[in-house]
């Protein structure tokens, strides 16, 4: 379907985790092995933030990440201490630069893999869910799109939970209405810079794979000599569609319906519980 990670640690350049791991992104786009598909080419994007603006920086391409070499040079120079990158196996929806991840509005950046089936069944009534004065900013035609700004809908700033759990039931519950079964299958990201948000849900409990980074200390204590290691500083993290290299106890498995939280080094586990919304609510906020 898609691959993505997420990084939050010391400002270290893109390239050291887009392209320097043995089984970097960039690998994964070519050779994803925990995937429904291997090969991930209908896209990519990665978003970042910088020292001097509050708002996220974003590069997306509809090419394959493999064969784009301005990527390969703008990851040897940016550095950031936060960035969130992800490439694309379309389902169903054109291959065009306002579909690739991650999506954006204001602070917030949004990356999903997985899909919402019967989309085109379900599209209108989940469109016209959104808050009217958000609904102009969406620019692509994919289901993950939509499922960002009905999380921003149901108060994605202010509750980041809370809001992808509405906006899993309500998906749920659109789908029920129209006869879809197991509608929704997701690992999602959203961050503003200061927190990673990471959920992994499947209306049929049988999600996308997920990964979270358990220690750079150990990390370190493995590969006391890897400056990169060294550069992204012992409370460093990951979250991921797949493992970066095959080592033992680096990587742990997010659960089946659990959302994570990562803020300052600091990592909760909760479950993800998809709940219906109060549209009116939503409609006024």
């Amino acid at each position: 379907m898609c691959r993505w990670l997420a990084y939050s640690g010391r400002s270290v350049p893109l390239e050291a985790v887009l392209f320097q791991p043995e089984h970097s992104l960039i690998d994964q786009s070519l050779n994803a092995r925990l995937g429904h598909t291997t090969t991930n080419g209908d896209g990519f994007g990665v978003g970042w933030y910088g020292r001097h603006s509050e708002l996220p920086f974003r590069y997306r391409c509809l090419h394959p990440a493999w064969s784009d070499t301005n990527l390969r040079e703008a990851a040897r120079a940016v550095r950031a201490p936060l960035f969130v990158a992800h490439v694309r196996a379309a389902t169903g929806t054109p291959t065009q630069e306002t579909n690739c991840h991650p999506f954006r509005f204001g602070r917030w950046l949004f990356a999903h893999n997985g899909l919402i089936r019967e989309y085109p069944l379900l599209r209108r009534d989940l469109m016209m869910s959104v808050a009217p004065h958000l609904f102009r900013w969406i620019e692509g035609s994919t289901d993950s799109e939509v499922m960002f700004f009905l999380a921003l809908t149901f108060g994605l700033e202010r509750d980041p939970q809370g809001a992808l759990e509405q906006m899993a039931g309500l998906i749920e519950e659109v789908g029920r209405r129209h006869d879809v079964a197991s509608p929704l299958n997701m690992t999602v990201c959203v961050t503003d810079g200061q927190q990673i948000v990471a959920a992994r849900y499947s209306s049929e409990r049988d999600s996308r794979s997920l990964f979270h980074s358990t220690s750079f200390r150990q990390l370190r204590a493995l590969y006391p000599e890897d400056p990169r290691i060294i550069a992204a500083g012992d409370d460093a993290f990951l979250v991921l569609s797949e493992p970066l290299i095959d080592v033992q106890g680096v990587w742990e498995e997010i659960p089946e319906a659990t959302i994570l939280v990562a803020r300052g080094g600091q990592i909760q586990q909760r479950c993800f519980e998809p709940r219906l919304p109060d549209m009116n609510i939503a409609q006024r906020a």
